[in-house]
């Protein structure tokens, strides 16, 4: 089996926190130059866009010169360019390091804040951020966690070394909790494991639970609960008056989505949760209102390079349980630990 020539480093610098786009031309085609491959490939761009890059000298070859467009086309060429940022509203929530040395970095990130790019998010995302505020260019993630759920993410500093953390968390050597505010049935016998198999299709926002050999196990267990209080506003959707309960939840695999399906399968989904049990779309661009009451509370794990024994805590505090009533009226008041 032939492997795969290792593509050069890049020439160009990284841009607000953020890699340039590498693309790397296909073993075969139909194309007689780079550029009609690029139009072709890029058509997400708008008409004349990617011709408009090449005009401007912005789309480069390994040795940091402008490519032309009608440069011959190559098999397995690579070339680099820059993409042209999204507009972002700045998620307006601090994101903390709690830890750092000269291998990793660990965050506490907020409520709203993307872990990588990815779409509409990318310079508003936590490695980017990292990247820029901590001068390490070089940072990268060990793992992923979803946008809208708050706390610990792990980041390794040196490349050599991000295959060692990542296989951590690939053979689950990473003891994960996480702390939820949902309602609470006292019907629900806890602490219970919950296991199922979990899919989750491309270009399909939920992921779902079918038949099948289990590929998802979650441990439940109740910390504490108390009344709900009354929302302001008794009218709206989350104005909910069934009793609240804080929860741990113990992963032992990482399916996406998968406390968040597991929770809404026991008839307890987590507070603020925009797509289980029903899809309510998309908050508008800017509203930090009501966030997912799911948090990354703990990691632990021993260090592959050192040999550490780590335990790192967030020190947020979920804000519908601290007050639901401003919560559930989104009047948390701005960026806090308290989201």
């Amino acid at each position: 089996m032939r492997r795969k020539t290792p593509a050069p480093p890049s020439p160009l610098p990284q841009r607000h926190g953020v890699d340039p786009v590498r693309v790397r031309l296909p073993a075969a085609g139909p194309w007689a130059t780079v550029g009609e491959h690029l139009v072709e490939r890029l058509t997400g761009a708008g008409d004349g866009v990617v011709q408009e890059m090449f005009d401007a000298g912005l789309i480069v070859g390994a040795d940091g010169r402008p490519v032309a467009a009608d440069a011959p086309y190559v098999p397995g060429m690579f070339v680099w360019f820059h993409r042209e940022l999204p507009a972002e509203v700045p998620v307006p929530f601090p994101l903390e390091v709690v830890h750092r040395d000269e291998h990793i970095v660990v965050a506490d990130k907020p409520h709203f804040l993307a872990t990588t790019p990815r779409g509409g998010h990318v310079a508003e995302t936590a490695l980017a951020r990292l990247r820029r505020e901590l001068d390490l260019p070089t940072l990268s993630p060990a793992h992923r966690l979803d946008r809208l759920t708050a706390g610990l993410v792990l980041f390794t500093v040196r490349p050599e070394e991000r295959g060692a953390y990542q296989t951590l968390f690939r053979d689950r050597r990473v003891r994960k909790e996480y702390e939820a505010i949902a309602p609470h049935d006292p019907a629900l016998a806890l602490p219970r494991t919950v296991r199922s198999r979990i899919v989750k299709e491309r270009g399909v926002l939920t992921a779902r639970e079918v038949p099948g050999e289990p590929n998802a196990e979650s441990r439940v267990e109740l910390l504490a609960h108390r009344p709900a209080e009354a929302a302001a506003d008794s009218t709206g959707p989350l104005a909910r008056h069934r009793p609240l309960a804080r929860y741990r939840l113990v992963p032992a695999t990482g399916r996406t989505h998968q406390l968040r399906v597991h929770m809404t399968a026991l008839g307890v989904p987590i507070l603020g949760d925009p797509l289980y049990p029903e899809v309510t779309g998309p908050a508008p661009a800017g509203d930090f209102t009501r966030p997912l009451q799911l948090l990354a509370r703990s990691l632990e794990f021993t260090d592959p390079v050192t040999g550490v024994e780590h335990r790192f805590r967030s020190t947020r505090v979920l804000a519908a349980w601290t007050s639901y009533d401003r919560w559930a009226a989104g009047t948390n008041g701005g960026p806090s630990n308290g989201q």
